[in-house]
């Protein structure tokens, strides 16, 4: 009989445990997730019943605000000023389909919320009002980066290198969220229909391209592979490698060619303003797996970036053990092809690493987060992320993407010398058949004081288009445009090939 009551009450006991261990976690762990879940009717409540702060932009537009409707129970709708210009970052908040974008990620402060008690009678009767998320984005370099892409499917990144500052993520498809916000079902089903229906090249509207799609990043990866020599082989910068039209791989019958079947080689500072495939191809397998492997993670391959928005992916450089017995997957991953992918995000990062000195900075959206008599309640601290190379290490970089713009692969996209635009083009290819190129440019300017960092991609491009030709102009107003409000001048900068 005793040994019978103590399984019982060591049962007992185990399930107090169980009890205690789950309490402690809702109450301590999941607190803060349970708090701002939109199925917790305290938020509910407070969002149907108060209107939500406003998202602002950096020049004081205002991207998202609540305003009144004669819907008894449901007294505030959001509206979205820019519509799809800013969809992708902003996102959207509704009664049907809940908050997504910086709604979503900021939505304890965007929502309606207990107010400090300003007196006694606040103290015994708490009031809600919203906090308002002011951002880095400048709605004149969405423009400009919408008309440039005319439409196509495609992303842009435009970074601050010395704080990590977002200045422009624009994407293509993208989606109006104004109905995504109707109190209306119907209204909101359809919305929702249309943003969430893939396009011909697999793209959801709702998705954003420039964070959550990876491509091949051709030969902008080039310039990873030149920072692991800096890094770990210094010797092989001063290599000359064959003037020929294509490597051959070690103990393998493939020979990578170089882009048109031209010929290329020499030493490093010959070879990436040229952006010689076989000659990098070459270089890539005397850095080695380990090398190249640690580089490309060290500027945040493999990871996530830490970006304020929901939904970023990790771009991705395969382990140095899988290159063991295959050379020919290191060769083509030295150049950016292979099972290299990367975000545009992720390609501005890497420009704006070497623009920065070798420091890659967190990129962020917010800037501070105001009260509702606009005190700051929030401000953002600039944050390194990544320390891919040393100034000095970087050092040795810049002068060769200069170079890129000066007499190499960039040199016909027509960047102002006055810009001093240091940059990398990038085409590969992609598909099945190879019969399409993913074209890439990053850059930044100017190059001596870079204040600005670019990534564009434009995927699915014919198989005779090139970075240079349909990614550099983008870039090349997105620079113009971004100098010139840093300057307090016109975003049109001196140019008569960008939009107004």
């Amino acid at each position: 009989m005793s040994r019978r009551l103590s399984v019982l009450a060591t049962a007992i006991l185990l399930l107090f445990a169980v009890v205690a261990v789950q309490a402690a976690n809702i109450q301590f762990f999941r607190a803060p997730a349970l708090d701002a879940s939109p199925q917790n009717p305290r938020v509910s409540q407070a969002s149907s019943l108060h209107p939500r702060g406003e998202i602002v932009a950096a020049d004081g537009t205002i991207l998202a605000q609540s305003v009144p409707t004669n819907v008894g129970y449901y007294p505030y709708r959001r509206i979205y000023p820019l519509g799809s210009l800013t969809s992708g970052v902003v996102g959207f908040s509704g009664p049907s389909y809940g908050n997504w974008g910086l709604e979503a990620y900021y939505g304890s402060f965007l929502a309606a919320h207990a107010q400090p008690p300003q007196s006694f009678a606040q103290l015994l009767a708490p009031t809600s009002a919203a906090d308002s998320v002011t951002l880095t984005l400048q709605p004149a370099l969405q423009r400009i980066a919408r008309k440039m892409l005319g439409g196509q499917d495609g992303a842009a990144v435009v970074l601050n290198p010395r704080t990590g500052d977002v200045l422009s993520i624009y994407s293509n498809p993208n989606y109006d969220p104004t109905p995504l916000a109707s109190p209306t079902f119907a209204v909101a089903k359809a919305a929702w229909k249309a943003a969430t229906t893939r396009d011909v090249h697999g793209f959801e509207p709702l998705g954003l391209v420039a964070t959550q799609q990876t491509f091949p990043p051709g030969s902008t990866f080039k310039v990873v592979t030149t920072a692991a020599a800096v890094v770990g082989r210094p010797d092989l910068l001063v290599k000359s490698y064959p003037d020929k039209n294509y490597a051959v791989i070690p103990n393998s019958p493939l020979k990578l060619y170089n882009s048109g079947f031209s010929k290329c080689g020499g030493m490093v500072a010959q070879m990436l303003p040229a952006s010689c495939d076989p000659g990098y191809a070459l270089l890539g397998l005397d850095i080695g797996a380990d090398l190249m492997t640690s580089t490309a993670n060290s500027f945040g391959y493999n990871k996530t970036p830490p970006l304020d928005l929901g939904g970023v992916v990790p771009s991705f450089f395969p382990t140095a053990s899988s290159f063991k017995y295959n050379l020919p997957g290191l060769a083509y991953s030295s150049i950016g092809q292979e099972n290299v992918r990367a975000t545009a995000l992720q390609n501005a990062l890497v420009a704006a690493a070497i623009a920065d000195g070798g420091t890659m900075m967190a990129p962020h959206l917010m800037n501070y987060i105001s009260g509702p008599d606009g005190t700051i309640v929030k401000r953002y601290q600039d944050v390194a992320w990544q320390h891919p190379l040393t100034p000095a290490q970087a050092g040795q970089i810049v002068p060769l993407m200069q170079n890129v713009v000066k007499f190499g692969t960039a040199s016909g996209v027509g960047f102002l010398a006055i810009d001093d635009v240091a940059a990398k083009t990038g085409t590969a290819q992609t598909g099945n058949t190879k019969k399409n190129t993913d074209d890439w440019m990053i850059a930044f300017a100017p190059a001596t004081n870079p204040t600005v960092a670019v990534a564009v991609v434009m995927p699915f491009q014919s198989f005779f288009a090139f970075g240079a030709t349909v990614a550099g102009p983008i870039v090349k107003c997105l620079i113009e445009g971004t100098l010139a409000l840093q300057a307090g001048q016109p975003t049109t900068g001196t140019s008569t090939t960008c939009p107004n």
